[in-house]
């Protein structure tokens, strides 16, 4: 009994020195890697102002936290503006195009900024943009038939402007190794806590959500989003189509009485509102239902089961079905979180 003591008191000695010493190699690969990040966040024009100090600001923690917790890992993190970058010789781990706030920069961005940041991706820098900031980055063609998310309200833009980047706007992060995108304007946040789960590692950036307040829980941007169909198409006739579902969603429509109101064949209908609108008519349908189903969630103490009535479903599982779908959320899920 005495020997299996020992035995197992010997493994359980040895077991532990692998682990600490695994555990010692990983800090050591750690503090080799992190010191040497190199971060460049680029205050173009209109960029917004509180996502650029803020990212900054929160690297700087990040730094502090690793400090404690006996890391070398450290951030250098500069703000630059694009007038300065022709002249630059920094090489970066490390790019950030913050959102915009005002003016349409992004829509023109310059071939300096353009150029700069395809020489700093060849150098093997890590780009990240932030919601308008993902129309700079889509401008070099590194996202071409790459994914990427931007404001859910930007993504039809983003879509037509560049028809080759696979746009996911239902995601807050989408982490493409090389290329990291975010979704609205405050997903700078998020952008920042991904940054340092990945260059430091996930328990500082739950110990720096936890001081800022940030949840750092999974979420999709879908949470958030709001159904605003498109009324600027120039298609009267599917104007008027929008404006009579607008109206009458809590009725029983079909694709055959849109089509006899509007007095083309259903095919042609079909076409014409596709086109117009971006979505097929039960999907826009659906969406819109829901949509009304959110505002009524937010602004009413309703069961689920009469709003899905109210909304125009006669089948409740039908309609919690689609919700989830469509937001992300159960309809108490998004009720626990938005009332």
């Amino acid at each position: 009994m005495t020997l299996l003591l020992l035995i197992i008191t010997q493994y359980t000695k040895v077991k532990t020195g692998i682990k600490q010493a695994k555990k010692d190699k990983f800090r050591k690969e750690l503090k080799m890697t992190a010191s040497e990040m190199k971060i460049q966040i680029i205050n173009y024009p209109g960029a917004m102002q509180t996502a650029t100090l803020g990212l900054y600001e929160m690297f700087l923690l990040a730094n502090r936290f690793a400090e404690e917790h006996a890391l070398a890992a450290r951030f250098e993190v500069e703000i630059t503006d694009v007038a300065k970058l022709a002249t630059q010789k920094r090489n970066n781990n490390i790019v950030i195009l913050p959102p915009n706030i005002v003016d349409e920069y992004f829509l023109a961005p310059e071939t300096v900024l353009s150029q700069w940041i395809l020489k700093q991706h060849k150098q093997g820098a890590v780009i990240c943009a932030v919601c308008a900031g993902t129309f700079i980055l889509a401008e070099t063609g590194l996202l071409n038939n790459r994914p990427a998310t931007t404001h859910w309200g930007l993504a039809a833009q983003l879509e037509t402007l560049y028809s080759e980047v696979n746009i996911n706007s239902e995601k807050i992060i989408i982490n493409d190794g090389d290329l990291i995108t975010a979704g609205g304007l405050m997903s700078w946040m998020d952008l920042g806590l991904e940054l340092v789960a990945q260059f430091f590692n996930p328990a500082i950036m739950r110990q720096l959500g936890k001081h800022l307040i940030i949840d750092t829980a999974p979420r999709e941007q879908r949470y958030y989003q709001s159904f605003n169909p498109r009324f600027d198409h120039g298609d009267d006739v599917i104007h008027k189509i929008q404006t009579h579902i607008q109206a009458k969603f809590h009725t029983r429509l079909t694709v055959a009485s849109l089509a006899e109101k509007s007095h083309l064949s259903e095919r042609t209908f079909a076409r014409h509102f596709i086109q117009a609108t971006g979505f097929n008519t039960n999907e826009y349908l659906q969406r819109l239902r829901i949509q009304k189903a959110c505002e009524l969630l937010e602004s009413t103490k309703k069961t689920f089961e009469v709003i899905a009535y109210d909304v125009g479903y006669e089948d409740v599982s039908a309609c919690r079905k689609a919700f989830v779908k469509i937001i992300g959320l159960t309809p108490k899920e998004f009720r626990r979180r938005f009332v």
